[in-house]
C-alpha cells in the first residue's frame, strides 16, 4: 500500500462533499479521482477539491488509477455493483448508507470484500462523536443501571422538489421510503447504543406524499436486552428533529438534534436518589462532534494500520436488518418479525417492497 491513501470518489451529489473533506483532513489520504454519470458535474467537483482526475465511468476510474479506496456516494440501488467491481479491483469500500437497497446484497458485497480481504465500511456518522461513546460505555457497563424503555424519533421534512429526483419515491430505484432513507440513521444509533434486537412489529404509512413507498413509518422493537423501543419516522413533519431518549433503572438519557450531534444535543437526567452518582457520568472535556470526517478518518486509520474496522464502522448488517424487518412486519399486517424468520424470510431479503397504508384523502 501507498504511504498515502490513494482515494476515489464515485458519485459527486452533495454528500461527496463530505467525504471530499474528510479526505482532505486526514494527513495520509488523497482524493485522486471522481467519477459521475453526469461527467459535467464531476468535473465541477474535481475543481473545487484539488482537481483529482475525472473519468467517465466506475471501469475506467479502476483500471486507470487502482486506488486503495473507493468512496461510494451514488444512489443504493447501484452500491453493490459497484462495491463488487472497486473489491475486485483490490481496492478497500466507504459507502454511503443505506449500504445496499437488500439484505442478499449486502450479504454479497460483505461476502466479497471478505474473499478480497479489504474492508467494508458503511457511512453511519451518527454513532461517531465523544457524546455517542461516553454514553454507550455508560450503558454498557451498567453504570446507569438497566435500560428499561426507549424513543425514536425521525422527524423530517421533505416536500415535492425533493420527491421530483428521478429515483427516489420507487421500490425499483430507491428501495425504500423514508424508514430506509432516513429513519436508519437513528435507528443506527439506537442499535449501536442498546445492541442486538429480539423482535419488530411495525406498520407503513403514505400520509400526504405522492410516492411508492411510505412517508412515514411507526415500529415497535424489543431488544435483546429487554428495552422497549417506540420508533417512528416521518418524512413530512416540518418541525424538524432527530431524537433517542431511553429510560434505564438510574436516568434518562436524550439526544435531539437533526443531522448531527454534539455535547450539548446530550444530556442525562438522574433518578431521584442518583444525583450523587450522576457527578459520574459527566460528558468528557474534549469533544468531538458526530460527523463524516471522524468515521472516515478511523476507517482510513485501520485500512493503513491492518487492524479491524471501528466500532463506529463495523456491523455493516445491524440497522439494515432493523429496516428489513420494519418492512417485513409491515408486509405482514404489523405481525411479529424476529431474526430468525428475517434470516430465511421468503421475500424481504431480496427486497423492501411492502404494501403501505394509504391514508390520504384523495390519493
Amino acid at each position: 500500500m501507498s504511504p498515502v491513501l490513494r482515494c476515489a470518489l464515485v458519485g459527486t451529489g452533495s454528500v461527496a462533499n463530505l467525504h471530499a473533506r474528510a479526505v482532505a483532513a486526514h494527513p495520509r489520504a488523497e482524493l485522486v479521482a471522481v467519477t459521475d454519470v453526469n461527467r459535467g458535474a464531476a468535473e465541477a467537483f474535481a475543481g473545487r477539491y484539488g482537481d483529482p482526475r475525472v473519468h467517465d465511468d466506475l471501469d475506467a476510474l479502476l483500471s486507470a488509477e487502482r486506488p486503495d479506496v473507493v468512496l461510494i456516494c451514488t444512489p443504493p440501488a447501484v452500491h453493490r455493483d459497484q462495491a463488487l467491481a472497486a473489491l475486485a479491483a483490490g481496492a478497500h469500500v466507504v459507502v454511503e448508507k443505506p449500504p445496499a437497497p437488500s439484505l442478499d446484497e449486502l450479504d454479497e458485497m460483505r461476502a466479497a470484500a471478505s474473499a478480497a480481504v479489504r474492508h467494508l465500511a458503511v457511512v453511519f456518522q451518527q454513532r461517531t462523536g465523544t457524546a455517542a461513546a461516553h454514553v454507550r460505555s455508560l450503558l454498557s457497563s451498567g453504570a446507569l443501571g438497566r435500560p428499561l424503555i426507549a424513543t425514536c424519533q425521525t422527524l423530517w421534512y421533505r416536500g415535492a422538489d425533493y420527491f421530483a429526483v428521478p429515483w427516489r419515491g420507487t421500490w425499483q430505484t430507491e428501495g425504500g421510503g423514508t424508514t430506509l432513507g432516513h429513519g436508519i440513521h437513528q435507528l443506527d444509533l439506537l442499535a449501536y447504543l442498546l445492541g442486538d434486537w429480539r423482535t419488530v412489529q411495525a406498520r407503513l404509512w403514505r400520509l400526504d406524499r405522492d410516492t411508492e413507498t411510505e412517508d412515514a413509518s411507526t415500529a415497535t422493537v424489543l431488544f435483546d436486552s429487554g428495552v422497549v423501543a417506540q420508533v417512528v419516522t416521518s418524512a413530512v413533519s416540518p418541525r424538524e428533529t432527530s431524537s433517542i431518549r431511553i429510560d434505564t433503572q438510574k436516568a434518562t438519557v436524550t439526544v435531539d438534534h437533526l443531522y448531527g450531534h454534539g455535547h450539548e444535543n446530550w444530556a442525562i437526567t438522574p433518578a431521584p436518589g442518583f444525583e450523587d452518582e450522576a457527578r459520574a457520568w459527566a460528558l468528557p472535556e474534549a469533544e468531538e462532534r458526530s460527523d463524516h470526517a471522524p468515521l472516515l478518518r478511523d476507517v482510513f486509520d485501520a485500512i493503513i494500520g491492518g487492524t479491524p474496522l471501528p466500532d463506529t464502522a463495523s456491523d455493516p448488517a445491524r440497522s439494515l436488518e432493523l429496516v428489513a424487518a420494519v418492512y417485513a412486519s409491515a408486509a405482514a399486517d404489523g405481525a411479529v418479525v424476529t431474526p430468525t424468520d428475517l434470516a430465511g424470510h421468503p421475500t424481504h431479503r431480496r427486497g423492501f417492497a411492502s404494501p403501505v397504508v394509504d391514508l390520504r384523502p384523495n390519493p
